[in-house]
């Protein structure tokens, strides 16, 4: 095994975090393991290995068995339980079969007895990394078998994902969440989970559950007999009879009244609803997939969101990236609006020069895919070219005049520029990207909360 073979894990330096509470076998570890090339941390208990481990990224921990407080086997457990893609190897100088069998069990890769020889460490080490290469390469070969469904556009690591749990829920009738800012796309991720799967025959019937008045939300959902209320001069079935056999979607669900929100969760309960002025139940077989922008389970805690409805709700959630977190797929989404508005208009695709496209990439996306929609529709409709120039974005995508004293931008904007594009390349690896600036990710996300502002 040659040295760049050893000390790499797909295209970067492995990161070892090293645990043992004795400073000499921590500074030996280090020594040898930098000398080896791996970038090397160290902690001298498990819980500081833990609150390390939730500030970095490492791909292999090297634990000792024995430690006062919390023992190496915690260690292996929590990170088999929280992180999918670190491994981990345990070291012992009370070394006894059981042992072996017990960090085995736990979830270690290699268990290595002291006293040991540097060639025998860096072996163990060897095959450690051998075990994560094969588990990414195995999620590389799964995400390549994915196909994203129609209508959903995406070849990023983060959409990937979200078609891998996508086609898994469309088989499944659990109730599902998507979440995601507004523009990222959940009613399309909500018609694909219902068009792949066994129900696509029936109803997909969406509710724009803001958008319809709280006192007319009940009887919309549920239906109403005749002389329920003032107007109701003939019985009228609701959404969850409308959707039988197929799938409702209930976008904006947090913005729901406690009191629709008790009868949500009895209906979820008991598949059951009871029309307004009725007190006979009818039977409803109903998949719920329900949509929010908000962080439901903030609004749980804030007492703003029924506990109990978040967890019938999130079965199967699904979390959608925004725009600006998903790379290359900004080039691929506007190739894909301009063909398809131009084609409306019995024109030929225009294309984007390379600076409009630089232009797109470098743009925050408030708006997510919306956005980027409404603007290359309006580039179709009111440009005849057969070619997008930077001139023809909106100004707000282009770069600012230079400012007195021949300085074109300020320090932030330059940091900001920087960063987008760095997360563009690393296709919004946030870890890879806070890597690449020398940042740890904490620092990456308040940077990123504040460009948001």
């Amino acid at each position: 095994m040659t040295r760049r073979q050893r000390t790499k894990v797909g295209d970067s330096v492995a990161r070892i975090l090293t645990v043992d509470d004795h400073p000499g076998t921590l500074e030996l570890l280090r020594r040898n393991l930098s000398a080896a090339g791996y970038s090397i941390l160290s902690a001298a208990s498990t819980p500081e290995a833990i609150e390390l481990l939730g500030r970095e990224e490492v791909e292999l921990v090297v634990t000792d068995y024995r430690m006062p407080g919390a023992s190496g086997l915690e260690l292996v457990r929590y990170v088999r339980e929280n992180l999918k893609d670190t491994v981990v190897m345990m070291i012992s100088g009370y070394a006894t079969v059981p042992g072996a069998v017990e960090a085995m069990k736990c979830g270690a890769e290699e268990y290595l007895a002291k006293p040991f020889t540097d060639d025998e460490l860096l072996q163990a080490i060897g095959r450690s990394l051998e075990q994560l290469r094969r588990r990414r390469a195995e999620r590389v070969c799964r995400a390549e078998k994915i196909v994203a469904p129609p209508g959903l556009v995406g070849e990023s690591q983060a959409m990937c994902k979200v078609f891998e749990v996508l086609s898994r829920a469309a088989r499944s009738s659990a109730t599902a969440l998507v979440s995601g800012e507004s523009g990222t796309g959940k009613e399309l991720v909500a018609r694909a989970i219902h068009y792949e799967g066994p129900r696509s025959a029936s109803p997909f019937v969406p509710v724009n559950c803001a958008g319809i008045p709280e006192s007319l939300l009940e009887s919309e959902l549920f239906g109403h007999v005749k002389g329920a209320f003032t107007g109701a001069v003939t019985s009228r079935a609701g959404f969850f009879q409308t959707a039988e056999g197929g799938t409702l979607f209930l976008d904006e669900i947090s913005e729901t009244s406690p009191a629709t929100q008790a009868k949500l969760l009895r209906v979820l309960q008991d598949k059951q609803v009871y029309m307004v002025g009725s007190s006979r139940a009818h039977k409803v077989d109903v998949r719920i997939v329900a949509a929010t922008n908000k962080d439901l389970s903030a609004l749980v805690a804030k007492e703003r969101f029924r506990q109990d409805l978040f967890f019938r709700l999130n079965v199967l959630p699904i979390a959608l990236p925004p725009l600006r977190e998903r790379g290359s797929d900004v080039f691929l989404l506007a190739n894909r609006f301009a063909a398809k508005f131009a084609e409306e208009q019995g024109r030929k695709p225009p294309r984007f020069t390379d600076r409009a496209l630089e232009a797109l990439a470098r743009y925050d996306w408030p708006g997510n895919v919306r956005e980027l929609e409404n603007i290359v529709q309006r580039l179709v409709v009111m440009n005849d070219a057969e070619t997008f120039h930077v001139a023809d974005l909106p100004a707000v995508m282009r770069r600012r005049p230079p400012r007195e004293g021949g300085l074109e931008r300020t320090l932030a904007e330059v940091e900001a520029d920087h960063i987008r594009r760095v997360l563009a390349r690393l296709e919004g690896n946030k870890s890879a990207a806070a890597r690449s600036l020398g940042i740890d990710r904490k620092t990456l996300r308040k940077k990123l909360e504040a460009l948001r502002r």
